[in-house]
This record gives structure tokens, sequence and C-alpha cells, in this order.
């Protein structure tokens, strides 16, 4: 589920753009250890949630917001919705790091330009990763499969997931991207989302 979500979205360029500028391990390693972060936070969200609600009424929306998701994903992908969604992405993850560019330049024109420190494009892919899979899909799809699902094991496969798109990113994601063909991805996601839905549904955890 993670693979197909993350493949092409806004975190999957903000790793690319930033690998092309510096080093690969740093960029990786940020930007990865903030989508565990998320990962590792949607997933206590979800083990939390059937203790605050009843686990029926928890299954219930679990189960909804799959189908609701892959309903929306299929639909995309058959009207065209998808075509050029990897170019959106693209401009809007550039537009986010030249903005936080530019402040950074504003506060250091006084000292001149300096090469940035490791620890300064960890903490850029960290934070700017953080804060942009806030609210995303796959953060509340990991919250709905905690909490009808092993906690640990969505973790684990999150944290997996995650760790694949982010390396494909830093490696060749500019070159991937322009070759995916995003109705494919958007289809094959609507249907995993439907599936888990189906799974719910019949374990009965709706």
């Amino acid at each position: 589920m993670i693979v197909l979500s993350e493949i092409g979205d806004k975190t999957f360029f903000i790793a690319v753009i930033m690998a092309m500028k510096h080093s690969r391990m740093i960029v990786f390693l940020g930007s990865w250890l903030a989508l565990f972060a998320m990962t590792a936070l949607s997933a206590m969200v979800g083990a939390a949630a059937p203790k605050l609600i009843s686990p029926r009424a928890t299954g219930a929306c679990a189960t909804t917001l799959f189908f609701v998701f892959g309903a929306r994903s299929i639909a995309e992908a058959i009207s065209g919705g998808g075509d050029g969604d990897g170019e959106d992405e693209m401009g809007e993850a550039e537009a986010e790091l030249a903005g936080r560019a530019r402040g950074k330049n504003g506060s250091r024109k006084k000292k001149g330009k300096a090469k940035p420190s490791d620890y300064s494009v960890f903490s850029e892919a960290f934070v700017v990763t953080f804060l942009a899979e806030w609210g995303d899909r796959s953060q509340i799809a990991t919250i709905g499969l905690a909490a009808a699902s092993d906690v640990l094991g969505v973790t684990l496969g999150g944290a997996l997931g995650h760790a694949a798109c982010t390396g494909i990113a830093v490696v060749g994601g500019r070159h991937m991207a322009s070759r995916v063909n995003e109705r494919a991805v958007s289809l094959c996601g609507g249907v995993l989302f439907i599936l888990f839905g189906l799974h719910s549904l019949v374990s009965g955890s709706a």
C-alpha cells in the first residue's frame, strides 16, 4: 500500500530534488526517518482508536476509508485525472524547497555562501518530509490499518515501504517518475485499498 501510494507523491519528489544537490545517503536518512516517525505516530493513533471508541465503530471507519480511497483512486485512473499529477507534485515539492532555500539564503547573506553541513541537509530533509506527509492519504490509511490490524506489522510494513520508495527516489527517482504511468499506479492503488476494505469486512473488523 505504501509503495503504491508514495511513488510520485510530493515526499517522493522532495527526496528526488534534494538527492540531486546533496549526499544521497544523508537525504535518504533524513527523509526515511521522517516517514518512519510519521508511520509510527500514525500506527499509535490507530492502536489507541479502539480504546477511545468501540472496536466496531473503529473497524467501520477504517473499512469506509479503504473503500473511499479505493473508489477515488480508481475513478481518477479511469477519468485520466492521474495524468500530470506527477508534474504537479514535482512542482509543489520544488516550490516548497525553493521557499525554504530563500529563507535560509536571506539569513546568510551577510555571512556569504557556504556549503550546507550534513546535519543541515539531514534536518531539512527530515522537517520538510515530515510536514509534507502530515495529513497525506498514506498517513490516514496507516491509521486505519493499525486500527483494524496488528500494529507492529503495520509499522514494519510501512517502514519498509517508505524505505523502498525513498531509496528509489534518491537513486533514480526523476528518471523513474518520467516513465511511471500515473493512471496505472492510481488503478493498482485503488484496487489494493478496495481489497483491504473487503478483507476488513470478511474478517469482521467492521
